[in-house]
């Protein structure tokens, strides 16, 4: 394995200017929120005087219980004792419970999180940092989470969702036995396949599958992996809660910063609603109001304003939060510093400023996570000898594509320099005119853009000739296309980790860990 290069996300065409402006500190508000040291500094102070050694008995008491049954390692039992210190702080990740982990940015986000606590560690040694993942547990969706892709299979679980996912028990494993049909003659598919068995046994809940397989990935480099679905937690929750129900006050306090980044970028990533809770029962269902009664949506169960606080009171663990709401639940809990999220994550967490200042939490810093891209040597020659790079493939392929396919056309050549004297002479023409009458000017400037419609249709026409003429550059091209983004679109949105674990086995995360830039957002690319 060779890294071939490390492209800032500023130079990348799809990544949302809206991230793009964060990372360089162009938007108001969020200077301090930013990768760097000295803001590091200010949240371990934050966070400090925010942080009281009961919610830290809490915490470590919940995490000792919900990590039980794993075989921990020594750095994770060390960092499960530091947790318990006044002068140890968390970095955080989370993520659904995905079916084998699902999409292999997963392992990306959570190799990321790692390294940054031991980046923060060798700086700032009077302290220690714990590298978390949480658990989207409480998430309903298990359309979204029940599948992953292979390079050459689709794998999917089958069972009966509505409620929790993360409660949803095994029993149909038979894209085990089809996985092991793929992936037994590979150098480290045997492994793969016993992590597999011992997650997805049958009577393990989707959480115990994930948390074992997390723990098989991740126990050596120390990571705590964390439940959000916990009364004992959710406790610490009731007032915010509370306040939620009554006032709606996630979206009071984050109307200005909405409507800020609706006006500035066109729209933002999750649009918060009145009540920003789920009811959980067998289900997990919305919450609405109605300006009399409270109600669990899809569902017959209702309540009074009296009722459903003292079913908060009661059972807190039987509400939940969602996507926007989430955040002030994990910072709540943790001695957290930063997040690290994909571009969609950090553009809610944006949203969300001025609502935590309200309920009393430091806002941590937000760090967009590494992208990687594992691209083959044999590929990686192909690019070269087109006369391509690999940044050709992560800009606008469709114009590259046009000039190759163009780029020995006599008729371009001269189309294109007939359209510039074309451009000069009315340009020319117009000057003239308007000193004669102003209206000829218009006249003038609307026969040019007639005529320059023309030159453009004509291009295009000349394009699609050369398209079928040249049908098999256009198909290595294509086909080149594909091999960088399957599926047409980021080969990390796609691909399982076991996609690369098979052939590398654990070197190939230490390689990971190793490549990862921390102190910025990058897309990583290595050949192999």
């Amino acid at each position: 394995m060779k890294t071939i290069n490390k492209i800032s996300f500023n130079d990348i065409e799809s990544i949302p200017q809206l991230v793009k402006d964060f990372l360089n500190q162009k938007i108001e508000g969020f200077e301090n929120n930013t990768f760097s040291l000295d803001h590091f500094k200010d949240q371990i102070h934050l966070k400090q005087n925010s942080f009281t050694p009961d919610q830290r008995q809490i915490l470590s008491d919940v995490l000792e219980k919900q990590l039980s049954e794993l075989r921990l390692s020594s750095k994770q039992k060390e960092n499960l004792e530091n947790l318990r210190q006044p002068n140890t702080f968390t970095i955080t990740t989370g993520h659904q419970l995905n079916l084998f982990s699902g999409p292999v940015f997963f392992v990306y986000k959570i190799l990321q999180t790692i390294k940054s606590c031991t980046y923060l560690n060798e700086n700032f040694p009077d302290f220690n940092f714990v590298p978390v993942y949480w658990m989207a547990s409480e998430d309903h969706d298990f359309v979204e989470i029940n599948h992953f892709k292979t390079e050459n299979n689709y794998y999917e679980i089958n069972e009966k969702s509505g409620g929790p996912v993360g409660r949803i028990t095994i029993s149909d494993t038979f894209f085990i036995s089809e996985f092991e049909k793929e992936f037994k003659d590979s150098v480290f598919g045997t492994e793969l396949i016993l992590m597999m068995k011992e997650a997805y046994k049958v009577g393990n809940t989707l959480t115990q599958a994930i948390k074992t397989l997390v723990n098989r990935l991740f126990s050596e480099f120390g990571l705590i992996i964390m439940d959000g679905d916990s009364k004992e937690l959710k406790n610490q929750l009731k007032d915010i809660f509370r306040d939620e129900l009554l006032h709606f006050s996630l979206q009071k306090n984050s109307k200005e910063k909405v409507d800020f980044l609706t006006k500035k970028y066109g729209k933002v990533q999750v649009n918060p609603r009145d009540i920003n809770l789920f009811y959980l029962s067998e289900t997990r269902d919305r919450i609405d109001f109605d300006g009399e009664k409270y109600s669990a949506v899809d569902t017959d169960k209702s309540f009074t304003q009296e009722e459903i606080l003292q079913e908060l009171e009661n059972h807190p663990e039987r509400f939940s939060p969602n996507a926007l709401m989430r955040p002030v639940y994990q910072e709540k809990v943790l001695p957290n510093l930063a997040y690290i999220g994909g571009n969609a994550e950090i553009m809610y967490w944006l949203e969300l400023k001025d609502y935590f200042t309200a309920v009393n939490i430091p806002f941590p810093v937000l760090i967009p996570r590494n992208s990687m891209l594992f691209i083959k040597e044999k590929t990686v020659g192909k690019i070269e000898k087109m006369d391509l790079s690999i940044e050709d493939f992560f800009g606008n392929f469709t114009a590259i594509t046009n000039r190759k396919l163009l780029k020995d056309s006599s008729v371009l050549a001269l189309l294109e320099e007939k359209e510039i004297l074309l451009e000069n002479g009315f340009s020319e023409l117009k000057n003239i005119a308007e000193t004669t009458e102003l209206s000829f000017g218009n006249m003038v400037k609307a026969e040019e853009v007639r005529q320059l419609k023309s030159f453009k249709r004509m291009k295009k026409r000349l394009l699609h000739a050369e398209k079928i003429k040249q049908g098999e550059l256009l198909e290595r091209l294509e086909k080149l296309f594909l091999d960088v983004h399957p599926s047409k679109t980021w080969q990390e949105r796609v691909y399982n980790f076991s996609v690369f674990f098979s052939d590398y086995g654990y070197s190939w995360l230490e390689n990971c860990w190793e490549e990862m830039v921390v102190q910025e957002s990058k897309l990583i690319i290595v050949a192999i």
